[in-house]
């Protein structure tokens, strides 16, 4: 196998202004396809055994300005974490509520518990350590976030220590057997697009 090019998608008004969006499909702010469109310099050429997309909107998007639409695949898996009644809420407005509260440790009524989010993500693991060559998913920020936790062989809620930023790429690979981070959070547009 070789590795896996996480890239979680552009900008949205919801990403940018802090509101968890799980299944709401935001569609991209015009700085979250600048952002996409610069991605896509930055893999351009880059040839993939595989590419998978969430079925969000906002990921299926990025995917196609990036280039990758053509040979990509849905894959429910890749969904951001369902979010149930917390949908649309910002950390402090459910802090208010359940002080100390996190995704990570925190209740979410109506929506997934951690371990069924990490199932997702092993599945998607499991697909992608299938292929004989490069892997590229196209996903969400929790997501992305437990994926490279269960790829370190780390629980769930390890995912809080990887920040990970729109329309950025990182990449999951191994050094001899050991799974290793080879880069994260590498933002294509942090030196050339302002806000």
């Amino acid at each position: 196998m070789g590795e896996i090019w996480l890239i979680r998608h552009g900008e949205t008004t919801w990403s940018l202004s802090g509101r968890h969006t799980g299944r709401t499909d935001v569609p991209l702010t015009p700085h979250g396809v600048r952002q996409a469109e610069l991605l896509g310099r930055r893999i351009a050429g880059k040839r993939f055994a595989l590419v998978l997309t969430s079925p969000l909107a906002r990921a299926r998007e990025t995917c196609r300005l990036v280039g990758l639409a053509a040979g990509a695949e849905v894959d429910a898996d890749l969904a951001e974490w369902d979010y149930g009644d917390l949908e649309g809420r910002t950390s402090a407005e459910i802090r208010a509520e359940v002080p100390d509260w996190t995704i990570w440790t925190g209740p979410v009524p109506g929506g997934e518990t951690a371990a069924q989010v990490g199932a997702r993500a092993d599945r998607a693991i499991g697909r992608a350590r299938r292929e004989d060559g490069d892997v590229a998913l196209f996903a969400h920020g929790h997501l992305l976030r437990v994926l490279a936790a269960r790829w370190l062989g780390l629980a769930v809620d390890g995912g809080r220590y990887f920040a990970l930023d729109t329309a950025s790429l990182s990449v999951l690979g191994r050094e001899g057997e050991e799974p290793v981070i080879r880069s994260w959070n590498e933002s294509c547009d942090r030196d050339t697009v302002e806000g």
